[in-house]
């Protein structure tokens, strides 16, 4: 039986949807991943009552996980399971309750086994709400085989 190879596009799609199945913080952040490519990914959250901190605003944990999820996918897009090395966040404005977010990853440079991500988070109204840097590392295998 001949394999056919994975289009870019097909090989981020289908290591986005195994991520999504074994990610149970992802399951209860309740975001969506709304597109996946070679290194690049965006994910939309609609921010709910369970979200907000003690001033009523989106937490900045959930904040950074959005972020976080989105680097993820953007630099496991490749099949290579891929880590965060290191990872800052600088908060503009914050989100409310029923605020829309989308968090949108697109990669900077890959170099070796490391590589650089910038997200941004903004919200349905394109208010920027952060930015996120992260700096991946490849730790080897794939996350599902091809032949």
């Amino acid at each position: 039986m001949i394999s056919a190879k994975l289009t870019i596009k097909e090989r981020a799609i289908k290591t986005g949807t195994l991520m999504m199945q074994e990610d149970a913080t992802f399951q209860r952040l309740g975001a969506t991943l709304e597109n996946i490519d070679k290194g690049s990914a965006i994910v939309r959250l609609e921010i709910n009552h369970t979200h907000l901190n003690g001033h009523g605003f989106c937490h900045g944990g959930i904040i950074f996980t959005l972020a976080d999820a989105t680097f993820g996918f953007a630099c496991n897009s490749y099949n290579i399971k891929a880590v965060a090395q290191n990872c800052n966040i600088t908060y503009i404005s914050p989100a409310k309750e029923k605020d829309v977010l989308f968090s949108e990853a697109h990669e900077i440079k890959k170099y070796g086994r490391s590589a650089i991500y910038d997200v941004t988070i903004r919200n349905s109204r394109e208010n920027l709400v952060a930015i996120f840097r992260g700096h991946s590392r490849d730790i080897g295998n794939q996350i599902f085989e091809e032949v």
